[in-house]
């Protein structure tokens, strides 16, 4: 029968003395984190009696953090999908306690959206915000900043110089991905209609002026229209593409570079098939609307961001962002994206 292993054999499996054990199993004396944390992987290794003691102490002594997540519109069923995500990331974190405040914004009024980042300000130690560019928010960013509340720009970069970073994807690589898709399938001469939600969306606008450049370059038989604001409402959406169906004989392609992608399959699936049949279509991110037209065949391609790893990026961005809150370096994280066909979804 094997001998259970004593408060001495964990301090040699450790590498730590007897008396740095019993400090931590009796809760007395400092200890640095590192050192309880290498003092219970040893415990797990030997099957040490003491682990939950262990855990206990480096759970209290874990530093805590509350950080706030401004999203938009609690009615998108992508926002509530980013929303989760990044609460799940949240509670991944071993190294830290952090609670994640998760907010959403219907209302996308520039000052509406400044007084929520405001409110959420007071209220956490840092914040993430995905919003539109505009000098409203960036003075708040500011605001906040000069009270040591960090702004992380995400999804979406913000002008503000004062903002302690961003985390998103490559918008200008995603743009031309787009077209390349559109491009390669679509041989028959005819125009491109683009959607994007608002022009003060940084990764809509450059995925939108990356995804002309690759036109013009690779094909000129294909006409790009000017742009079409949705303002991010699928009823809007709708009814643009119904009247592009009803109106044009040549539509070949759409790029939905914002919201707005329920009201575009909507609209898809009441037209004529074979009408329908000759539209392609590629889009941003994936929700279970964008997954069912992914799985109709409505939808070519969607260029996603992956959304737990990009979680994980955004609270480990916040955190650094915390801990040099005193710097002026804006800390960048650009996290590929993902590529989901209808054969992959």
């Amino acid at each position: 029968m094997m001998k259970r292993p004593t408060i001495a054999d964990l301090a040699q499996a450790s590498g730590v003395s007897i008396a740095t054990v019993n400090r931590i199993l009796g809760g007395t004396g400092a200890v640095r984190a590192e050192t309880i944390e290498r003092v219970q992987n040893a415990a797990e290794e030997i099957g040490f009696y003491g682990r939950g003691v262990i855990e206990d102490r480096r759970q209290r002594l874990l530093p805590n953090y509350r950080f706030g997540f401004l999203l938009q519109q609690s009615s998108r069923e992508l926002y509530r999908l980013f929303g989760s995500k990044i609460t799940e990331a949240a509670a991944r974190r071993q190294h830290e306690k952090v609670v994640a405040v998760v907010d959403f914004v219907d209302v996308l009024e520039p000052q509406n959206i400044a007084d929520r980042l405001e409110a959420l300000g007071k209220r956490c130690d840092a914040v993430a915000v995905i919003a539109g560019d505009h000098p409203l928010i960036g003075q708040t960013i500011q605001s906040l900043k000069e009270r040591g509340k960090p702004v992380v720009a995400y999804i979406t970069d913000q002008s503000a110089r004062d903002r302690a970073g961003f985390v998103g994807t490559d918008n200008w690589k995603l743009g031309r991905t787009a077209a390349w898709f559109l491009a390669q399938t679509t041989p028959m001469p005819g125009r491109i209609a683009v959607f994007i939600g608002n022009h003060r969306y940084q990764c809509q606008d450059v995925s939108d002026a990356s995804f002309r450049s690759y036109m013009r370059e690779h094909a000129p038989h294909l006409q790009v229209d000017d742009s079409r604001p949705t303002h991010e409402e699928p009823n809007e959406a709708y009814r643009i593409v119904s009247q592009l169906l009803s109106e044009l004989d040549d539509l070949r392609g759409i790029f939905i570079v914002g919201g707005g992608i329920s009201g575009v399959l909507r609209a898809l699936r009441e037209a004529p098939v074979e009408k329908r049949d000759k539209v392609r279509v590629v889009c941003r991110d994936i929700g279970p609307e964008t997954r069912k037209g992914l799985t109709e065949g409505l939808i070519m391609a969607a260029l996603c961001h992956p959304l737990d790893q990009i979680s994980d990026e955004l609270i480990a961005t916040m955190i650094a962002a915390l801990e040099h809150r005193d710097s002026t370096t804006i800390l960048q994280r650009v996290v590929p994206f993902e590529t989901i066909t209808p054969e992959s979804v």
